[in-house]
């Protein structure tokens, strides 16, 4: 039976060994949701980049440049990581590269070792869950986290993947049991017990709840991103 592990933080991922593994990287609000609903409405593909630097390497390619730090777009770039923004009418056909404080470096991170990595969100569990368990492999649940820290948001995510894997998958790891734990208190309105969380203050102070509304909705996708090379595209399965 395959394991299913969750790593709290990047800052612990070397304590984990994926090379066998499928990394599912979750930065809910809201990397990882807007890039499943980017690609879900069409986009040709997202370049993850960990420096708001590293996107002026494409800005003669004619790619769509997105940045965001501590929430916000950074002044001269065409969005940031806010759903709405990967529209259909907005990124159909569009290469966006995307930087942001915590879901690129993740991914980059886990791309270094992994056997694959893809991007979960609460727009594309059930998609996400199914193909974890048609793939049989190890998994690791890879939270984005607050600037290394721990958060609520990811965890959360996380514990809801174990909830439709625990048939099928060894739950291998303390962190795998209390996120479950915090994801079946917290189910029943995840916005409320996320009113408690610091970056959902972060938010509250930027005039977002929309995003954050939108990016608590479950099953609004079915694509799955997968980061390929350079790029995450849309994991036809």
């Amino acid at each position: 039976m395959p394991k299913i592990e969750v790593c709290l933080t990047p800052a612990l991922l070397n304590l984990y060994a994926i090379e066998h593994s499928i990394v599912v990287v979750i930065d809910i609000l809201r990397a990882t949701s807007s890039i499943t609903y980017g690609i879900e409405n069409g986009a040709a593909a997202i370049i993850p980049v960990m420096n708001v630097e590293d996107c002026l390497n494409y800005a003669d390619m004619g790619c769509l440049l997105a940045a965001e730090r501590n929430g916000e777009v950074v002044k001269g770039y065409d969005f940031g990581n806010s759903p709405f923004s990967y529209t259909a009418d907005k990124v159909a056909g569009k290469t966006i590269v995307l930087t942001t404080t915590n879901g690129t470096k993740a991914m980059r991170m886990a791309q270094e070792r992994a056997h694959q990595v893809i991007v979960g969100s609460f727009l594309n569990l059930t998609s996400v869950s199914n193909y974890l368990k048609k793939e049989n492999k190890d998994v690791l649940l890879l939270c984005a986290g607050w600037k290394d820290n721990f958060n609520l948001e990811d965890t959360l995510f996380a514990g809801a993947v174990v909830q439709q894997l625990r048939n099928d998958f060894a739950v291998a790891d303390d962190s795998s049991v209390a996120a479950l734990d915090m994801y079946q208190l917290a189910k029943g309105d995840l916005r409320a017990y996320l009113k408690k969380s610091s970056h959902s203050h972060r938010l509250i102070k930027l005039n977002i709840e929309e995003d954050v509304q939108f990016c608590l909705k479950t099953d609004v996708c079915k694509t799955i991103p997968v980061l390929e090379g350079e790029k995450l595209v849309a994991l036809f399965n």
